[in-house]
């Protein structure tokens, strides 16, 4: 489950990644209690922060992964993560000097979305440069249980210090700036000699270009891109949703709007445990499954009556969301070429988090008019129709069965043709009491 971190390059990382993550994932908290305390609890301005800051997504990414690809992986970030711990910290003082206005909480989201539009890209690729192809799937799922465990801790102990300062957001903000010195320790410190640098691509005009048509010429990469970017769009916006459940629909308080975003983060944490088991490239029908799901349990959370019910609910979504959310990247990753990696991983992410900017504003609006659980059911009956879409897609020309036997009793979904033998053992086996149903997908 853990040999990544036998790579001590990666285990730096990932240390000071924890740290690092646990104050992203305080400002995250602030940043939405402070919305909420400015705009007089508009569900739509809070989906326009989240907007703002995954917007420049589909403008920068690209870039991002061009960069990446083009130049030292390790120092790209050293500018990124900087940039974005003095960002932290102007959001901080402003709060702290009581001079803190809406409009300057959107510019500094809008700034910040910039930073990481070109930081996620460059620091997605930089994994394979840590650990190699082999390790890769356990590294990128490693990560992913690191992002989960700072979620598990972050939202709680904002929610707490928040709440302790008496609804002042100041102090999450400043624990956000400091903690991204501890990713900068870590990338000076590592070992150059020991990291697997793919070759640089020199500068040339249509470098974007390329990464288009390179992904554009892989089908599954495109399967991948679009399944992410409906899901991306209407299924992750658990910023949006869980603090209006919070706030509007069982009003409460900022300590447990924290407690609800930590039970949801107990289940990404478990989903990225499991997924750390896979050390290979997941199938597309996995993908799909993990997609409706993930659907299905979204639309469930959002029909919960109480808080103790929903916040019980957010556990399994989390986990299928991270299950799903592991895959999807690994799978993108080694389907690419290393010298294409960045620009394939950036396009991945202007699909996963490029749709945010109009689908957080969408279902804020559901959930400010129609309720906040409109803005869950209605985000995963989307979800379950896309995922049914692509299902369907890929079983085209194929024969898909249900089988179902008593003795001994089984249920399985099978895609294509068994062999004779075994649709002969199969048969024997359940004896007269077995019953097949065909049906042409």
């Amino acid at each position: 489950m853990f040999r990544s971190l036998r790579v001590r390059n990666f285990r730096l990382y990932a240390s000071a990644n924890l740290l690092s993550n646990t104050g992203t994932w305080m400002q995250r908290i602030g940043q939405d209690w402070l919305v909420l305390q400015l705009s007089g609890d508009s569900g739509v301005a809070l989906g326009l922060i989240t907007a703002l800051q995954f917007g420049p997504t589909l403008l920068l990414s690209m870039y991002g992964g061009m960069l990446g690809d083009r130049y030292d992986k390790r120092r790209v970030l050293l500018i990124t993560q900087g940039l974005m711990g003095v960002l932290a910290l102007v959001l901080g003082l402003l709060v702290a000097t009581g001079g803190i206005a809406l409009w300057h909480v959107f510019v500094l989201a809008a700034l910040l979305g910039a930073v990481s539009a070109i930081d996620a890209p460059v620091r997605q690729a930089f994994v394979s440069e840590m650990v190699g192809p082999d390790l890769l799937a356990n590294a990128v799922s490693l990560n992913s249980t690191i992002f989960n465990g700072a979620r598990l801790i972050g939202p709680a102990v904002a929610g707490l210090l928040i709440g302790a300062s008496g609804g002042d957001t100041a102090p999450a903000f400043f624990v956000n700036a400091g903690s991204f010195a501890f990713t900068m320790g870590a990338l000076v410190l590592m070992r150059a000699s020991e990291l697997r640098r793919s070759a640089p691509v020199a500068r040339a005009k249509g470098q974007l270009r390329e990464g288009l048509r390179y992904t554009a010429a892989h089908p599954d990469l495109v399967l991948a891109m679009l399944l992410a970017l409906i899901i991306g769009t209407f299924g992750f916006n658990f910023q949006v949703t869980i603090a209006l459940m919070a706030r509007e629909t069982f009003g409460l308080g900022a300590q447990d709007f924290g407690l609800l975003s930590t039970t949801f983060a107990i289940g990404s944490l478990t989903g990225a445990l499991l997924s750390t088991r896979r050390s290979a490239r997941p199938r597309q029908r996995f993908l799909v499954i993990a997609a409706m799901v993930f659907g299905v349990l979204t639309v469930v959370a959002g029909l919960m009556p109480s808080y103790a019910s929903f916040a019980v609910m957010l556990v399994p979504a989390g986990a299928s969301a991270l299950i799903y959310s592991v895959a999807a990247n690994s799978f993108v990753q080694l389907g690419a070429d290393p010298q294409m990696r960045g620009r394939v991983m950036a396009l991945y992410f202007m699909c996963f988090m490029g749709g945010t900017p109009v689908g957080a504003p969408v279902i804020g609006w559901i959930a400010e008019h129609w309720g906040a659980p409109w803005g869950l059911i209605i985000g995963g009956i989307v979800v379950v129709l896309a995922a049914g879409g692509v299902g369907l897609w890929l079983a085209r020309g194929r024969q898909v069965r249900l089988e179902a036997g008593v003795a001994p009793p089984r249920l399985a979904l099978r895609v294509g043709v068994p062999s004779a033998p075994l649709r002969a053992a199969e048969e024997a086996a359940a004896g007269s009491a077995s019953a097949t149903t065909r049906a042409a997908g």
